[in-house]
């Protein structure tokens, strides 16, 4: 069987956890072809680690492009659009894993995918149900509730909270930080709430899913809880993640979906919707 050679876009916690599976899991589907990170010492940091040697660390997006049939985004939610679409309209496949910045662009994915050949795939995250989601979808769906809880020192540095004059240290009980639709909720918490993005794509959009975003001191798990009526059943799930140990601010589910979804394009066997 040949190999599939991916390329991976950002060194963080979660671009490294998936280099290594590549390279310790799936030797013998894929060949990890690059690693690229704005700070390239990240790269060549993660390069040493897997073989002694910084020389998977490359200096350009388009050099990751042209060497892989799969891209892994895994950079942030500021340009996650513009390396998917990079990958598409060079007729390479792509994972992206900063959901966010594709929120409200799937027709344009389908159409740039379509195209010129392409698959886009986009793991479930830390988010439990996505498959009955989409069964549920191919019906009727009338309503989609997401419930985030997390603890409030979660939220630091983000824009929204501060803008709002919101004091983190000083919640003391339980407190909704935000409740809308889950285009906003994309837009002012771009990098606590990928869980929304995944969910109205996987379902009614992110105009029609409804997010509410809960401060709560007394949690140490983010806790994600979805609600959908529709005629062909009534669903809920509730997830509560372990943080990511080396990046507080990824669920480590989120980091094993991406794995599992790698083990589902590498596979022939796929199990689940």
């Amino acid at each position: 069987m040949r190999k599939k050679i991916i390329g991976i876009v950002g060194c963080g916690a979660i671009g490294s956890s998936l280099t290594k599976a590549i390279v310790k899991d799936f030797a013998k589907e894929a060949k990890l072809c690059g690693l690229y990170d704005l700070d390239k010492h990240k790269a060549e940091i993660l390069s040493r680690k897997l073989s002694g040697k910084p020389g998977l660390a490359v200096d350009s997006l388009g050099r990751i492009i042209r060497e892989s049939e799969l891209v892994i985004e895994a950079a942030s939610a500021n340009v996650s659009w513009n390396i998917a679409r990079a990958a598409l309209s060079s007729g390479k496949d792509v994972m992206i894993m900063s959901v966010g910045g594709v929120s409200g662009r799937l027709k344009q994915l389908r159409a740039l995918a379509g195209k010129n050949n392409s698959r886009v795939y986009i793991p479930s995250g830390a988010l439990s149900g996505i498959d009955a989601v989409k069964a549920a979808h191919a019906g009727r769906i009338d309503k989609v509730i997401l419930t985030t809880t997390k603890n409030p020192l979660s939220f630091k540095g983000v824009k929204y909270i501060v803008d709002k004059g919101i004091k983190l240290d000083k919640i003391k009980k339980e407190t909704v930080l935000f409740s809308g639709k889950a285009r906003d909720a994309v837009k002012y918490f771009p990098q606590n709430i990928n869980v929304a993005a995944v969910l109205s794509l996987a379902g009614v959009g992110e105009s029609k899913t409804l997010v509410k975003i809960i401060a709560s001191p007394g949690v140490s798990r983010n806790t994600h809880e979805v609600r959908v009526v529709s005629p062909a059943a009534n669903i809920f799930t509730r997830t509560e993640n372990v943080l990511h140990p080396d990046n507080p601010k990824t669920s480590f589910l989120a980091v094993l979906s991406a794995v599992a979804m790698l083990k589902h394009i590498l596979e022939p066997v796929v199990i689940g919707t």
